[in-house]
C-alpha cells in the first residue's frame, strides 16, 4: 500500500443533511435493520481493540498462523457457526446461515504478518521472532492484517445477532499467507498453492455468489472508505534473473566473462521496457530489481550473479508483453557480453485486483451508509493483493479504510510494510460496519431481485 496523492482524490467527506433515508432506500435495508447492525458493531468495538492488540503482540508469518486461526475458530464457534479449519493451510471458514434461504456472500480477512522489526513504541508492540526461509527474523503486523481479523470478527458478532433477518448465507473467510509463499520455490521456481489460491482449491468459495474485502491504510483521511471500479491494485509477478559468465581474476577481465557487468547492463536495459516498450498511456506499469547477489571478494570475477525483482501491471495483455520484453532484454544483453541469462517468473504471481463494475455500483449506497458518506474514489495502487484470486472466481469488491494514527497527518503517516506502521483503532467500527452492511445489503438486494423476477 502507498500514500495516495491528494490531487487524484474525489472525496465525499460529509453526508448531506437528509441523505441517510435516501441511502437506506437505495440499499433496500430497513431503518430498523441498519440501526440494529450499527448498535451491534458499537457493542463489540472494545472487543475488536482487544483482539487486535492480542494478535498484534503475537504476529505469525505466512503459513504459520496457528495461534491466530485458533482464536478466530473459537470465536466463530461461540457464535454458533459452522466452522472449518485447515482450509488452504491455516485458513478458517465460518458459515452463518440466515433464517430464510437466499444467496451466499463471503467476507474475507487476511491473517499473516511480515518479517519486520517493529519500531512503533506501542505498549503491545511485537517482540516475536520466527523462522523465515531458514533464518530467524523479527515478526510484525506491519500491513494491518491484525486489524482486518479483528474487524471481521466484529462483523461476525454483529451479523450472528441478526441472523433472523438474513435471507441467505454469510461466509467468513479468514485467509493465511496473503503476503507470499510460505516456502522456498524449487529449482524451477514452483511452489505449492498458497494463500487465496489454496483456500479456493480447498473449496472456500464453493457456492459463493460474491465476495467483499477491505484493507486498512494510514494514508487516507480518518474514517474514509476508498474504492475504485475496475482495476484497482496491480497484478504482481516476482522474477529471478540468473546470469552465468566465466570467473577469473579481477586484474585480467579479458580472460573471463564478467556476469556482474552483464547484470548491471541488464538492470539498466530493463528500465527501457516500461519507458519505451509498454504503452503506459493505457495503464501504468512498474519494474524494479530489488536484489543483486554475486561474487565473494574484490579481485575475483564470479561465475554467476542472481537478481530478483518485481513487475506490477494493471492489464493482462501488458503483463504478457512485459514478460516477453524482460526475457528478450536479459538474454540478448547477456549474449552481447558473452554471458548467458535465464529469466524465471514466480513464485509470487498475483492477478490484478479488479472490482466488478456492476457489483461496485450496486454496493456504493451501502458503503456510503456505513461510512456516513465519507467515501472517495482512489487512484490505482501499485501494491498487490491476492484477494484478486477470489475475484477471478466470483464477482468481488475490495476497498480501503483510512485509519491514520490519531493526531497524525495521513499524507505523512508511515505506510503499510513500514516498521513504524500503526492505525487508529477508533476506526475499526467503520470497517466492521462496512463489511456487515455490504453483506446484509447484498442479501436484501438479491432477495428483492428474486421477488421481482417471480412476479
Amino acid at each position: 500500500m502507498h500514500p495516495l496523492p491528494r490531487s487524484l482524490r474525489r472525496c465525499a467527506l460529509a453526508l448531506a443533511a437528509g441523505a441517510l433515508p435516501l441511502a437506506l432506500h437505495a440499499q433496500n435495508l430497513s431503518s430498523a435493520s441498519y440501526d440494529g447492525l450499527r448498535e451491534a458493531v458499537d457493542r463489540v468495538a472494545p472487543q475488536m481493540v482487544e483482539w487486535r492488540r492480542d494478535i498484534h503482540a503475537h504476529p505469525e508469518l505466512s503459513g504459520q498462523e496457528e495461534r491466530t486461526a485458533k482464536l478466530v475458530a473459537e470465536h466463530l464457534r461461540s457464535l454458533g457457526m459452522e466452522v472449518q479449519t485447515g482450509v488452504g493451510g491455516h485458513g478458517v471458514v465460518g458459515t452463518l446461515r440466515g433464517a430464510r434461504p437466499g444467496p451466499t456472500v463471503a467476507l474475507r480477512a487476511d491473517m499473516d504478518a511480515l518479517p519486520v522489526a517493529e519500531r512503533t513504541g506501542l505498549p503491545f508492540a511485537s517482540t516475536a521472532k520466527a523462522e523465515y526461509l531458514g533464518n530467524e527474523v523479527p515478526v510484525m503486523h506491519a500491513c494491518g492484517h491484525d486489524a482486518h481479523v479483528a474487524m471481521l470478527m466484529g462483523a461476525a458478532s454483529a451479523l450472528a445477532g441478526l441472523r433472523d433477518e438474513l435471507a441467505g448465507t454469510v461466509r467468513f473467510v479468514f485467509q493465511p499467507a496473503e503476503e507470499g509463499a510460505p516456502v522456498q520455490p524449487d529449482a524451477e521456481g514452483r511452489t505449492p498453492a498458497f494463500g487465496a489460491r489454496a483456500m479456493i482449491d480447498d473449496g472456500a468459495l464453493q457456492g459463493v455468489d460474491a465476495i467483499y474485502g477491505l484493507h486498512i491504510t494510514a494514508n487516507l483521511p480518518s474514517g474514509t472508505l476508498g474504492y475504485r471500479s475496475g482495476p484497482m491494485m496491480a497484478g504482481s509477478d516476482s522474477l529471478t534473473i540468473h546470469v552465468h559468465g566465466r570467473g577469473g581474476h579481477g586484474s585480467s577481465p579479458w580472460n573471463a566473462v564478467d556476469p556482474i557487468l552483464a547484470a548491471s547492463q541488464i538492470v539498466v536495459g530493463l528500465q527501457g521496457i516500461v519507458s519505451r516498450q509498454l504503452n503506459i498511456s493505457q495503464e501504468p506499469a512498474v519494474l524494479t530489481i530489488g536484489s543483486i547477489h554475486g561474487g565473494t571478494r574484490s579481485n575475483i570475477i564470479p561465475d554467476d550473479v542472481e537478481m530478483q525483482g518485481t513487475l506490477r501491471t494493471f492489464d493482462e495483455g501488458m503483463r504478457e508483453q512485459a514478460h516477453q520484453h524482460i526475457v528478450r532484454t536479459a538474454e540478448h544483453i547477456a549474449q552481447a557480453s558473452g554471458a548467458q541469462a535465464r529469466v524465471r517468473f514466480g513464485p509470487v504471481a498475483y492477478p490484478v485486483t479488479t472490482n466488478d463494475p456492476k457489483l461496485t455500483d450496486a454496493s456504493l449506497p451501502a458503503l456510503e451508509l456505513a461510512a456516513d458518506g465519507k467515501v472517495t474514489v482512489v487512484p490505482k495502487v501499485s501494491g498487490s493483493e491476492d484477494f484478486s484470486e477470489f475475484q477471478k472466481q466470483v464477482p468481488g469488491f475490495f476497498f480501503l479504510l483510512g485509519a491514520p494514527p490519531a493526531g497524525k497527518d495521513y499524507t505523512k503517516a508511515p505506510p503499510n510494510h513500514s516498521a513504524e506502521f500503526d492505525v487508529d483503532e477508533q476506526q475499526f467500527p467503520v470497517g466492521a460496519r462496512a463489511l456487515a452492511t455490504l453483506a446484509m445489503d447484498y442479501l436484501a438486494r438479491s432477495g428483492q431481485a428474486a421477488q421481482r423476477s417471480a412476479r
